[in-house]
């Protein structure tokens, strides 16, 4: 990955992140955050 691609990436992250606080109220960010840790609790169950 080049530094153009990476930074670009990252943009466009933030600039998600930042819609959807500014529009959502964080609903979406919780939700994520929620599904990504029952997602690591169900691959350190099968370590």
């Amino acid at each position: 990955m080049t530094n153009r691609i990476a930074l670009w990436l990252g943009a466009l992250l933030i600039l998600a992140i930042t819609l959807d606080v500014t529009l959502f109220d964080s609903r979406h960010l919780l939700f994520l955050g929620r599904k990504i840790f029952i997602l690591l609790d169900w691959m350190a169950f099968w370590r």
